[in-house]
């Protein structure tokens, strides 16, 4: 053990005689304790909020979406089907007929987006999983159609009621004189299920066969409006996206579930960093308390430092073991923080101690990336804070 740590490690754990610097002593360290406590608690709730969040993304987003640039829709070729065929990352695709359509149902009436997909799509997405009601599309019944909750609401639609059908319109194309007696292709659909998932998603789709879209919107034969994958792997989307743009040309347009919801995920990420900004310019507050225990120590021992000088320690040597002295009263403030964290943590995922509501817990997520970070924060700003304390020691502050 070198001779400054060996000094540090006294100064810190003996009482000194002097009760104000032991009780300074004692608020430094719990400034430390409950900063590292609350940076790391900050970390986790964002790290399990954004993993909740993109569990919502999952059942409303595939991992990569293929459209045309040009226009709504596009016919897929055997060209087309053989290069996603011939792709081993995919796992799954599906056709899917997308437009925004006029919904009708009891004199009331709502604008949204009806959504053709084909029987494998739940394994595209986890639309199914999100299901709060009824099924999801059975095709051994024609005409039935999943709603999202929002929707439902607007309208005051029933699941597998029976009643009166929903009305699904949507506007004829073509120029010139309109006859509003004949101004839509219409569907009557009966609903079989509700999805619930975000405000945006619950309000946007009526999901139905691929083949009721395809005859309400008159398409051709092969004609869609996108294809939707799922990897065997999604961390490898960028990549894939990247190969099947370079094969299909820049006709289509290839994007994965990040480029689907760019502000989403800019959101998310913005909001994790101010936070973890905000609770470390905390901690740097904190960390004063740390300064100002050190500069009291200084002074106190300062008939010490005289001797050890006279002893032959260098200034550099006395510097440091106020330094060493300083860091390692935040780092086991620092460990002992990340302890009751950590604590915490594992009883929230256990027990839901903090409810959002009656039936979902505040979601929170153990990460040893978000233990390093507040380790490495921490760590840092207590070095720094020891080193400016000790900046105050000179040779002629020593003799004097």
């Amino acid at each position: 053990m070198s001779f400054s740590l060996y000094i540090a490690k006294r100064y810190l754990f003996t009482k000194t005689s002097n009760n104000a610097i032991n009780i300074v002593t004692i608020i430094a360290s719990f400034g430390v304790i409950v900063g590292s406590l609350a940076l790391f608690i900050i970390l986790s709730g964002f790290s399990g909020l954004r993993t909740f969040s993109y569990s919502l993304l999952d059942a409303s987003d595939p991992d990569i979406k293929i459209s045309s640039v040009k226009g709504k829709s596009f016919f897929i070729t055997d060209d087309i089907q053989q290069i996603l065929i011939k792709n081993k990352s995919i796992e799954e695709s599906s056709k899917v007929i997308e437009e925004r359509v006029f919904l009708e149902y009891n004199d009331k009436s709502e604008i949204a987006y009806i959504k053709g997909v084909e029987a494998n799509y739940p394994k595209i997405t986890h639309i199914d999983a999100t299901i709060s009601q009824g099924t999801w599309l059975d095709t051994a019944y024609v005409n039935t159609a999943l709603i999202g909750r929002t929707i439902a609401i607007k309208l005051s639609l029933g699941v597998r009621s029976y009643g009166e059908p929903l009305q699904i319109m949507v506007p004829k194309p073509g120029t010139g004189f309109v006859n509003p007696t004949n101004a839509f292709y219409k569907t009557d659909v009966q609903i079989v299920g509700l999805y619930t998932g975000t405000e945006e998603f619950e309000s946007k789709f009526v999901f139905v066969t691929l083949a009721q879209a395809k005859e309400l919107l008159n398409f051709k034969e092969n004609q869609i409006t996108a294809v939707e994958l799922k990897l065997l792997d999604a961390k490898n989307a960028d990549v894939v996206a990247n190969e099947l743009q370079e094969k299909l040309g820049n006709t289509f347009k290839v994007q994965t579930k990040e480029q689907l919801n760019e502000v989403f995920y800019k959101v998310i990420n913005t909001e994790n960093f101010v936070s973890y900004l905000i609770f470390t310019l905390i901690v740097i507050i904190a960390l004063f308390n740390v300064i100002g225990t050190i500069i009291m120590m200084i002074i106190d021992k300062k008939d010490n430092l005289k001797t050890l000088f006279s002893l032959g320690a260098s200034v550099k040597e006395i510097k440091r073991i106020f330094v060493l002295q300083g860091f390692l009263l935040t780092f086991f403030g620092m460990i002992l923080g990340l302890i009751l964290g950590i604590i915490l943590v594992f009883v929230q995922q256990e027990f839901s101690l903090f409810m959002i509501t009656d039936n979902l817990a505040y979601p929170v997520e153990f990460r040893c990336s978000n233990l390093f970070i507040v380790m490495a924060t921490i760590t840092i700003l207590g070095f720094i804070a020891a080193k400016i304390a000790s900046s105050r020691i000179s040779k002629e502050f020593i003799e004097k």
